[in-house]
């Protein structure tokens, strides 16, 4: 109930693309941190179960949180150029 009272408030104040792009890079941030502890717990896992492959196992960590981070980042962008233009 509040919520939709606040979002209300908001789009009335603001165009409803501001209210969008502030939603938008919220979600992309959690999104993006959400995925990358993901990969960095089944990581951690992989590695306790199979010490000896640690480091084919954190060079494939390394670069799927670097792929993840840059989709976040550019889904920030994207948010930030909508919320100011």
């Amino acid at each position: 109930m509040l919520l939709s009272v606040l979002l209300q408030t908001a789009v009335a104040s603001v165009g409803i693309s501001k209210v969008g792009a502030a939603i938008g890079a919220g979600l992309a941030a959690i999104g993006g941190g959400v995925g990358i502890g993901k990969i960095g717990s089944a990581a951690m896992e992989a590695i306790g179960r199979q010490p000896e492959a640690a480091n084919s196992i954190r060079t494939g960590m390394i670069l799927a949180i670097a792929f993840i981070e840059g989709v976040a980042i550019i889904a920030l962008v994207v948010c930030l150029l909508v919320l100011f233009l």
